[in-house]
């Protein structure tokens, strides 16, 4: 019986039990797989840094080797309906390769730094289990980011998939089962939640272990924070990107589309709005048709909407399709027939009643006049103060330095600049971000982290204090300009 047949008759059991006992059911097999893991993780931890990487690298072959790749792209599709097999084909391979470079030399167990002037010796130390949270948007590419940064610094891994991305989390725990065969890895510090994945049961596994990483919907990264386990979460995705009038036009509109398109638009990296600067309004707009956009007129727009929401949320129907089949689903035959890249409405308000200022997951994009630099700001600001405060905005510009103004007043973690924001806000070959596909938003998205998650999070870091010779500062080499200012 493979993994999949196994945690599928054990999820069987207990959603036939009722609800008490239900709870209480999940509530002991998660004991039992934490007790599992810990033990294996207690070895682990001290196995030394070679053990640690060939773990995380069995991990990595799990998803990377291209037949593997191939199935769970096309499982996660199957069975998710988001995105298309050919990007996610892509994203396994690329940002598992992404974080193979960012992880590669690094020490993540024993002595790994000291500091003869302040006498501080640091010590990287695991934090023991890790409960993973993982989404149906990537439930393959998420769970295996996750997995191999957790391995990397000497940790076991629970993984608690989204119900629809079941099977392909499933798969990706099978195929990185067979590797740690090979290298002679206990499979117990990598394990996944049983079928059906129940609140109840994602709820315990919050609870037992050491640290939580929570990617996907804010109702999971609430209950991540409020598990009383240290938890990471991510905050909600709404990108805008800034077209400023000394942007090269027809670059940033190929990378705009390339972002909006790639994978359905399922990540929370991709564009969902543009604000354009006036002075290049409508010469943006032809660039972005030529990219396979189509604007749509006041009628088009609101049978999309009709179509794209019901009761102020989004329908599963047109989340993560291609444009083309969006249309047909709004009725929108003619334009259908076009195929297009992806689909543009024009907006001006924002805020639960202009819901196309939102987050959409889905190739539409909305796109904003501004009368200038400082407008096009106001309106991501308000666009953020509505949904996806801390996340990240895209600036296609001639004038880098603007980039600074933006990330000095704008509530965001990350300003990327003339890049296919999809691409470049988790980290990409041509830019210095670290590889991850969680992203933290600060405060600013309720968040305690602003940065790319990757592998410092799962790591402890003791400090040894040696005795230093003693240096106490000068009163008015700390003060003195505020007593020259103020008086004592």
């Amino acid at each position: 019986m493979n993994v999949r047949d196994t945690l599928a008759a054990a999820g069987a059991r207990e959603s036939a039990a009722p609800g008490a006992q239900a709870e209480a059911e999940a509530a002991a097999r998660i004991a039992r797989q934490i007790a599992r893991a810990r033990a294996a993780q207690q070895a682990f931890e001290f196995a030394g840094q070679e053990t640690l990487d060939t773990a995380a690298a069995a991990a990595a072959w799990a998803i990377m080797e291209p037949s593997r790749n191939r199935r769970l792209a096309e499982q996660a599709v199957r069975d998710t309906g988001l995105g298309n097999a050919d990007d996610k084909f892509r994203k396994n391979y690329r940002k598992t390769l992404g974080l193979l470079r960012d992880l590669h030399g690094q020490k993540t167990c024993g002595v790994i730094a000291r500091d003869e002037a302040t006498g501080i010796v640091e010590i990287a130390r695991a934090v023991g289990v890790v409960a993973a949270i993982t989404p149906s948007t990537n439930p393959a590419a998420t769970p295996a980011n996750k997995i191999v940064n957790a391995l990397k610094c000497g940790n076991a891994v629970i993984v608690a998939p989204s119900p629809k991305g079941y099977d392909a989390c499933a798969l990706l725990i099978e195929f990185i089962h067979a590797q740690f065969a090979k290298a002679g890895l206990d499979p117990a510090l990598v394990q996944m939640l049983s079928a059906p994945v129940s609140k109840a049961a994602t709820a315990a596994l919050m609870r037992e272990a050491d640290l939580v990483v929570a990617t996907g919907s804010q109702a999971n990264v609430r209950m991540a924070y409020a598990s009383g386990t240290p938890a990471f979460g991510v905050g909600a995705g709404n990108v805008a990107s800034i077209v400023t009038r000394t942007a090269d036009l027809c670059d940033a509109a190929h990378k705009i589309a390339a972002s909006k398109t790639f994978d359905n638009a399922t990540s929370c990296s991709s564009e969902n709005s543009v604000v354009i600067d006036e002075a290049v309004y409508e010469a943006m707009l032809r660039e972005l048709a030529a990219c396979g956009g189509v604007l749509l007129d006041a009628q088009q727009k609101a049978q999309l909407q009709a179509a794209m929401w019901s009761d102020g949320k989004l329908a599963a129907r047109c989340t993560a399709k291609s444009a083309a089949e969006i249309a047909r689903t709004a009725g929108l035959h003619d334009l259908a027939a076009r195929e297009p890249a992806f689909l543009m409405v024009e907006e001006t308000g924002f805020g639960a009643s202009h819901p196309f200022s939102g987050e959409k997951l889905a190739p539409v994009l909305t796109v904003y006049r501004a009368r200038d630099f400082d407008a096009a700001a106001a309106i991501v600001r308000s666009l953020y103060a509505y949904m996806g405060a801390g996340h990240s905005v895209g600036l296609h510009t001639g004038e880098p330095d603007a980039a600074v103004t933006l990330g000095s007043t704008l509530p965001v973690a990350r300003v990327i600049v003339n890049q296919a924001h999809c691409f470049a806000t988790g980290g990409n070959f041509d830019n210095g971000l670290p590889f991850s596909l969680s992203m933290g938003c600060g405060t600013w998205g309720r968040n305690n982290f602003s940065s790319n998650l990757g592998f410092r999070q799962y790591l402890n870091i003791t400090r040894v204090a040696y005795p230093i010779e003693e240096r106490v500062p000068e009163l008015d080499a700390l003060l003195g300009d505020y007593f020259r200012s103020f008086g004592q």
